[in-house]
């Protein structure tokens, strides 16, 4: 706990088998009351190694997708009536001793939500970042920043940090199950006039690490163009797509 609110953490997880134990033994301990893997149907013995590290595990029968892997997390997190909820990838890239940093920005109430930004004092140039990534990164946070109207340093880490009134007070089952449904959430965040913090947070790159193939960081691409143009005309009263919900 923090300042008398349960930490939950997450893992979203596929084929996590190889750096799943480092994940969870860097994790602290002394902060985060329950952690909670969901499998989206590995092919590997990523859930044979969780339950022998006594973590409680969610199983997927078939793989549904990434954005449906957090909705599963999100739901079961929710559950245990938790106070805050923080999405770790169990892939070793994000360094998991930044949890209580992001937890204490929503526990002391500076923020609703709080993200690891690898773009702030150029974390991204000193991890070593691909330089397509980098560019691609830049450019879609400086498109969506234009229509949301907003500041953030990126929209695009997977490492982030939910108070459980936001998850509650969004609709997160009609959003993508694809890999876009973490941008259409930070821009309903937005919409629903929560605020988001961040800290830097430098990231490995390595043989291994999760990432999504040049054909789906397109598609992604153009889904982050669509959600911020989607965006703005919800804030002309013109309701599309994510945005006609509320």
């Amino acid at each position: 706990m923090i300042n008398n609110k349960k930490v939950t953490v997450i893992l979203p997880a596929y084929n996590a088998q190889a750096t799943l134990e480092e994940t969870f033994n860097a994790i602290p301990k002394n902060v985060v009351d329950d952690i909670i893997l969901v499998d989206d149907c590995s092919k590997d013995n990523t859930v044979d190694l969780a339950k022998k590290l006594n973590i409680k595990v969610i199983c997927h029968k078939e793989n549904f997708g990434y954005g449906a892997n957090q909705k599963t997390c999100y739901k079961e997190a929710l559950k245990n009536n938790t106070d805050i909820i923080i999405m770790l990838h169990p892939d070793f890239q994000y360094d998991p001793r930044l949890i209580p940093a992001l937890a204490s920005m929503i526990a002391y109430d500076n923020y609703d939500c709080a993200i690891a930004s690898r773009m702030l004092v150029n974390s991204a140039k000193y991890s070593k970042m691909p330089k397509y990534k980098y560019f691609a990164n830049k450019f879609l946070t400086a498109f969506q920043n234009f229509f949301l109207n907003k500041g953030l340093s990126e929209y695009h880490t997977g490492y982030r940090a939910f108070s459980a009134k936001v998850l509650k007070n969004i609709n997160f089952d009609k959003l993508s199950n694809d890999f876009i449904f973490d941008n259409q959430l930070l821009a309903l965040i937005y919409y629903k006039n929560f605020s988001i913090g961040e800290i830097s947070c430098p990231t490995k790159y390595f043989d291994g690490a999760s990432s999504i193939n040049f054909i789906r960081s397109i598609k992604y691409g153009i889904g982050v163009l669509l959600v911020s143009i989607q965006y703005r005309l919800a804030k002309l009263g013109f309701k599309t797509s994510i945005f006609k919900y509320w």
